[in-house]
Order: structure tokens, then C-alpha cells, then sequence
């Protein structure tokens, strides 16, 4: 499942930082290799659902650069969390 993936509930409350934006980096260039591999196969309909995926990861990288949102240094976060404990 996507890492972008998050129940109607839960939306707009996640912080956006650097490690969320670089792992939705690394599975999109997983889902293209397995898209790749897929089409290379000669079974492009297998790569489908990942094409989705990969629109949808790409579609809210997008959002993010438009919105401009400022994104939160991993330890500025991890210094936030501890302080609230």
C-alpha cells in the first residue's frame, strides 16, 4: 500500500517533513522499476495498478511544491514530540 494512503479521517492532519517526501521518492522509483519490469515481461496489464500508485504519489508530491507548505526538519519534529511528553 502507498505511503500515501490515509483514511478519510486522518487527512490534513499529517506533518509534512523531509523523511515522508523521500519515502514517497523511493516507492516511486520502485513502482517504476516494477512497471519496467512489468511492460518488459510483456504484461502491461499487471503494471496498472501500480501506474496508479504511482500518479497518486506523484499528484501529492505535486500538491505539496504548489501549496508551497513549509516542511518540517526531521529533528525540529522529533525536538517537538519529546517536548510534549
Amino acid at each position: 500500500m502507498s505511503v500515501v494512503f490515509v483514511p478519510k479521517r486522518q487527512r490534513g492532519k499529517a506533518q509534512i517533513n523531509q523523511e515522508t517526501i523521500q519515502r514517497l521518492l523511493d516507492e516511486n522509483d520502485q513502482l517504476v522499476r516494477c512497471i519496467t519490469e512489468y511492460l518488459q515481461k510483456g504484461r502491461a496489464t499487471e503494471c496498472v495498478q501500480y501506474q496508479q500508485i504511482l500518479h497518486r504519489n506523484i499528484v501529492y508530491l505535486g500538491t505539496i511544491a504548489d501549496a508551497g507548505t513549509d516542511i518540517v526538519p526531521e529533528e525540529t519534529q522529533t525536538s517537538a514530540n519529546n517536548s510534549v511528553s
